[in-house]
């Protein structure tokens, strides 16, 4: 018997053991160095997985050397926790072994020769290992192979599929899924990682296979193919196919109509959105045509001042630079905002407006001149600015002296032009250009009206007034008028707001 002790001692930890011989009643004898090893050598080709502790690992891999006098093993082509080894032989030390088990053993045969299980037929089975393995177990004779508390067990090796050496199929152990070479796998493992020796070493040739594949060739079938079945063709290489930008439609559908508001008389000039819709103009007279029938369906002065109120605060709020600027973080720097109003329904929309634009945090000046009589619409604009801190003066005087963010000007009206020849309109208009502000115009009056204030920026109510070059850029706000009402005073109409309430009108 030859044995291989860790540390030397008997008590240790036994981490490999041959039996050399047995008898008839299975007691193992002794044998002299040489034929130790001679018999170690018949152990070479095993595959063997060997704990070395916690500091070192453990290594599995096959058996190529072991020499019993200076109690060392080595083993080739190892794996370390696992993974392969950065060498391709290490030798181990029965000082710094813990545990070694055997997970395959070489077959042997009658003449002697050792066959190894790697190479197998299919469909047989090999033994694992020497028959006396077995009967040491069954004896109780066997004291190799000892876990760390001493008590003896034979570990069995996992047997391979197919051999030609193999006479006992019946002494083979079923392999477990998912095991192999002592380590345990994974799906991916499973399916992907074994025989990786046997990747071929040749790149594979993708021009030459392209070159096999004649486009032309099989566009022309293709085509023919489609014209036979009279179905549409998607394209040939010699035929340009339509680019179409990010934010078109590549259905087909019915062609669009850029015209699709229609007035019964011209009004002077025409605009377009930036979609290509086409905006006429209308006249003052029938403007307030307009604006008389939708208020006999209900859609009174009251309402279409607060849409106008609405709408015009909502543009102001972007021209003053919108969540950029107003914002909880940014109070130290509220906007200031002058409103000149006049003593007319324009003056009312002002108000309206102005109101909107305090309850948004925007420090907001109202001019208003005095006067014994007010309308009742702005009696009301005015009882509901003053609930919103807003300041109201009455005098050119009051007004800041230092240049504020943007002039709202609702001072001009359609009909009332003797308002122009008074003191206050002259001082606030004289104010107005010198205080360098950006104007916005709300409802100016139309074109060949003079207008004392040239603004940036003009809002138009419901449809266009034919406006001049002083009205600056011209936008179109939406009072909310129905759709018959547009037709009950001949005008052919069709939204052009789409999603938005206010929108840019461009000159034709």
């Amino acid at each position: 018997m030859w044995r291989m002790i860790a540390g030397g001692m008997e008590k240790g930890i036994v981490f490999w053991e041959f039996a050399v011989n047995l008898s008839d009643q299975g007691v193992i004898r002794s044998f002299d160095n040489h034929h130790r090893s001679e018999m170690a050598a018949n152990w070479i080709g095993s595959i063997v997985s060997i704990d070395c502790g916690e500091g070192l690992g453990v290594y599995q891999g096959r058996v190529s050397l072991v020499d019993p006098n200076c109690q060392t093993i080595a083993l080739t082509e190892p794996f370390h926790n696992g993974k392969k080894y950065s060498m391709p032989e290490v030798t181990f030390s029965a000082l710094n072994i813990k545990e070694l088990k055997i997970l395959e053993i070489p077959v042997q045969v009658d003449n002697g020769r050792v066959c190894d299980p790697q190479h197998t037929e299919p469909g047989q089975t090999v033994v694992s290992g020497p028959e006396y393995i077995s009967s040491l177990s069954q004896n109780g004779t066997n004291k190799g192979f000892n876990k760390p508390n001493g008590t003896g067990s034979v570990p069995q090796a996992i047997p391979r599929r197919g051999s030609a050496c193999s006479r006992h199929p019946s002494q083979a152990t079923p392999k477990k899924n998912g095991v192999k070479n002592g380590q345990i796998k994974n799906k991916d493992d499973e399916c992907f990682g074994d025989d990786i020796e046997e990747i071929p070493d040749t790149d594979f040739d993708f021009e030459g296979n392209l070159a096999l594949f004649d486009k032309a060739a099989v566009f022309e079938e293709i085509d023919t193919h489609e014209r036979r079945n009279g179905s549409r063709s998607r394209g040939t290489p010699n035929e340009k196919l339509a680019r179409y930008r990010h934010d078109e439609n590549i259905i087909e559908s019915e062609p669009i109509v850029y015209r699709q508001i229609v007035v019964p008389q011209h009004g002077g000039k025409e605009y377009c959105t930036d979609s290509g819709l086409v905006v006429p103009s209308v006249s003052y007279e029938l403007h307030k045509k307009l604006l008389a029938v939708a208020e006999k369906y209900g859609l009174t002065v009251e309402r279409r001042l607060e849409m106008a109120g609405v709408c015009s605060s909502q543009m102001a709020l972007t021209l003053l630079g919108g969540p950029n600027r107003l914002n909880p973080k940014n109070v130290h720097q509220r906007p200031t905002v002058a409103l000149l109003c006049g003593p007319h329904v324009k003056g009312a929309q002002g108000i309206s407006c102005g109101r909107h634009l305090a309850n948004h945090e925007v420090h907001v000046i109202l001019f208003l001149p005095n006067f014994v009589k007010m309308l009742e619409s702005i009696t009301n604009e005015l009882m509901l600015f003053s609930k919103t801190g807003g300041k109201q003066v009455a005098s050119v005087k009051d007004l800041p002296d230092t240049p504020v963010d943007l002039v709202i000007n609702c001072l001009d009206c359609h009909e009332n032009a003797f308002l122009r020849d008074q003191p206050w309109y002259r001082a606030v208009v004289d104010w107005a250009n010198q205080n360098r502000a950006p104007v916005l115009s709300i409802d100016p009056p139309v074109d060949g009206f003079e207008q004392a204030i040239d603004a940036k920026w003009s809002l138009a109510l419901g449809l266009p007034l034919p406006l001049g070059e002083c009205a600056g850029r011209v936008y179109l706000c939406d009072i909310g008028i129905p759709k018959r009402v547009f037709q009950e005073v001949g005008i052919k109409y069709h939204s052009p707001f789409g999603s938005k309430f206010v929108i840019p009108l461009h000159s034709t």
